[in-house]
């Protein structure tokens, strides 16, 4: 084990049709978690991976089993590519540490070793199930600001919720989320995702340009994630988790809401319940990791969203992608390169 690794794993918006079709044909280890994925959730999640149709492997539902089931099979890979004679899940290289953006904390539970991939399975599929229902009884998206500061946003989101709970007229009693923005994903200094219902995010988004935003990109996402709109979500998420084999870590898993390490059974059921409500700390959780030593960072699965913020947040460390097979073999060529297994 070398305490100077960390590996992380993409959240929603990550997804493509033709995501792991390549570790499916040419890892056995790849195949076997696609096979218990597809086994625990009983419906081919690993075809609407490799064929689609987009539009149900956007669905919230499909979405985040899909990117977990995807990032665990490119890390089976990867790590079968390591010790080819190492059983189907094990894990040759080990990291100090884990962590997920969003979703991503799903996949980290398991290389953590605080939940199988059944469990896991079972697990995420039920989180995208009860969000998709929050997305649906309060229609709400997520946008991406460029150039901005925290604080500046911050007040942006306050200054839009009064706005459109005013026009709007309602109360909490009727959902939660009505007329709400918030700063749902610190992902990197000038990168920050604003997250509401759509009357208020329209109203903030507009803010944002008007204050010199350089972009405001709408995300690939269909609901309202890290926001007030996913509040009724996390009691019955909170219920499922209960019923999971959920086992203490053997690796820290950095927190989506503190940017601290977490190892316990009940804090790790009460992160992965509430943060489906509160805000990312992905800054803090890179900046986190890099003041423990953690010099080498691995993304694995789909796209390379979170190697572009890492860059953005911290310089002098080596970032790795683990989400198509031709960058297997080049993550495992450079584990050898820099001397990473013991």
């Amino acid at each position: 084990m070398t305490a100077q690794v960390a590996f992380l794993f993409p959240g929603q918006g990550s997804q493509a049709v033709g995501m792991g079709v390549d570790a499916y044909e040419q890892s056995a280890a790849a195949k076997h978690v696609f096979a218990a994925f597809d086994a625990a959730l009983d419906f081919p999640l690993s075809q609407l991976c490799f064929h689609g149709p987009e539009d149900t492997l956007r669905s919230t539902i499909n979405a985040q089993p899909a990117i977990v089931a995807v990032s665990l099979a490119y890390l089976a890979a990867f790590q079968e590519a390591l010790s080819p004679q190492a059983s189907s899940w094990s894990f040759p290289l080990i990291p100090s540490y884990t962590a997920g953006h969003s979703v991503g904390e799903c996949a980290a539970l398991v290389v953590a070793g605080a939940l199988d991939l059944s469990g896991i399975a079972y697990l995420v599929r039920e989180r995208g199930r009860l969000m998709h229902e929050e997305e649906v009884a309060c229609s709400g998206g997520m946008v991406a600001v460029i150039g901005l500061d925290e604080q500046t946003l911050q007040e942006i989101c306050q200054e839009a919720t009064i706005q459109a709970k005013e026009a709007l007229e309602t109360s909490p009693a009727k959902h939660p989320g009505l007329g709400t923005v918030v700063v749902a994903n610190y992902n990197a200094p000038g990168q920050i995702v604003l997250s509401g219902e759509q009357s208020a995010l329209t109203i903030a988004s507009d803010m944002a340009k008007a204050r010199g935003a350089r972009k405001v990109l709408p995300l690939s996402v269909s609901g309202a994630f890290h926001s007030p709109v996913m509040v009724p979500a996390v009691e019955p998420l909170a219920h499922s988790i209960a019923q999971a084999n959920l086992r203490n870590a053997t690796t820290p898993i950095i927190s989506n809401i503190t940017a601290g390490p977490l190892v316990n059974a009940a804090e790790l059921r009460k992160e992965l319940a509430e943060q489906i409500a509160t805000s990312v700390q992905w800054t803090h959780t890179i900046e986190y990791l890099q003041s423990v030593g953690v010099t080498t960072f691995f993304e694995i699965g789909p796209g390379k969203a979170l190697a572009g913020m890492i860059k953005r947040i911290v310089k002098g460390v080596t970032i790795l992608n683990v989400g198509s097979m031709h960058e297997v073999e080049q993550a495992v060529n450079q584990v050898r390169n820099l001397e990473l297994l013991s």
